[in-house]
Order: structure tokens, then sequence, then C-alpha cells
């Protein structure tokens, strides 16, 4: 059964190092990973899903929320956030799977960013099937470099590739981040300049990435750390953390 942790645990990195991994564990990885590239990831056809209480039209090349459990367990933490009123960007959106969750939480307006252009139309199209085409806009961009200057968030989410290693082509961005988390370094500096006074980022990473370089991030960007959530499943832990500017 998985288990569902609630945690409170604040420190100015993450409160968790990176473990080695033995070689079954990364031969386990690596078989994970084919056949989610090549059943999942690298799909030719265009379907249709239920999952977060949304119907989700998932095009090929778009990071599907029905069989990677990421996607499922981070929209029922945000459904749990008091966003009402708030301006979101969601990250790396995917499906929107995220983002219309923060919309459904009571988010003012939310920012879907993706650098995969069919996610960020496939996005739109969600949140206009699931009647939250207003308060929504799809983003096509490389982290938040295309957004206007003056966008600014009250809360940025984001659940980033969990694993480094250059990516076979952009399906496999949602799995890769590039040599030493390339592609999502960024990610903390930018979302420290987006951030409202008072704001908070939410992001969710796995127990298997490299945490001692994400703590290093989180540091440079001068945010501190809480972990608020956990959940077990049989090869990893997922980690949600909640980052406060400092």
């Amino acid at each position: 059964m998985n288990d569902v942790t609630e945690l409170v645990e604040v420190t100015y990195g993450l409160d968790r190092q990176t473990v080695p991994q033995p070689m079954w564990r990364r031969r386990l990885r690596q078989a994970i990973h084919f056949f989610s590239y090549h059943l999942i990831l690298k799909r030719r056809r265009t379907r249709v899903t239920r999952a977060a209480g949304f119907r989700l039209m998932i095009r090929p090349t778009v990071f599907h929320p029905r069989w990677f459990i990421t996607s499922q367990f981070f929209a029922s933490f945000i459904g749990r956030l008091d966003l009402n009123g708030k301006r979101v960007a969601d990250i790396g959106t995917g499906s929107g799977i995220l983002a219309l969750a923060a919309i459904r939480a009571g988010a003012l307006h939310v920012t879907a960013v993706d650098i995969n252009p069919s996610a960020a139309l496939t996005a739109a199209e969600n949140a206009r099937t699931n009647g939250h085409g207003d308060r929504f806009v799809a983003v096509c961009s490389n982290l938040l470099s295309a957004l206007a200057p003056v966008a600014v968030f009250d809360v940025i989410i984001s659940s980033p590739p969990s694993f480094p290693g250059e990516p076979r082509d952009i399906a496999d961005r949602a799995w890769h981040a590039g040599p030493n988390y390339r592609d999502v370094a960024p990610l903390f500096d930018q979302a420290r300049e987006r951030l409202a006074p008072g704001g908070r980022v939410y992001f969710l990473v796995s127990s298997d990435s490299d945490l001692d370089l994400f703590s290093a991030l989180i540091v440079r960007a001068r945010f501190q750390a809480r972990a608020v959530a956990e959940r077990s499943i049989v090869i990893e832990s997922l980690i949600i953390y909640e980052l406060e500017a400092l």
C-alpha cells in the first residue's frame, strides 16, 4: 500500500542527501525508462483519459498523468492549498493537470509553461475542455525565459524531470533534464526573480534525484525549504517541497 505522509521539517537546503544507488537499482531504473519511453512517451496517437477529476486529452510526446503517479499525487496536494485570488505559474505543465488543480483550488489566473509546444497546446485545450479557459494561458517557453518581465506570481509549481542525462528527444525531456540537470538548473533563480512578496514555490522531486545538487541550487537562489508531503512507492519516494524566499 502506498504511504502518504505530511511533513513539516524546515531547512535551508533539502532535508536529505543524495543516496548512491546500487547497480540493481540503476538497472531497474533503466528498464523502467526504456518501457516508459517506448510505450508511453514515444506513442504516436492522441489519447483521452481522466485523472484527478479532469477529462484530459494527451497528445503524442506529452507526459501522461494516468501512467505516472507523480501528476495525481501533486494534483491532490495542490487541491488542499488555499489559492484563492492567487496568480500561479505551472512550469513544465505537460497535460496541464497541475495548472487545472490550481484553478480548482481557487487560483485567480494560471500561466502554464512547457518547452514542448505540443504540451502547451494540450494544456490550453484541456483548460477549455474543463471550463477554465478564461483563467488560463499556456506558453511555450524554456522555463520562465519567454514570459514578459512584468509577470509576477504568488505561487509557482513545478514537477521537473527527476533524472540527469541527455534526453533523446522532446518527449524524453519529461524524464531527463540533461547532464547535471542542465535544463532545470536555472528554475530556482528564475522563480526567485518572479515570486511576489510572501509567495511560495512548490516542486516535486524523487528520492533518487541528485538531492545534493537541488539543495545547492535552492540555497544559491536564497530559498528556505520545507518538506510538506511525501509518497512512498515501490522503488522511490516522491517528495514535495515548499520554498520560501529568505
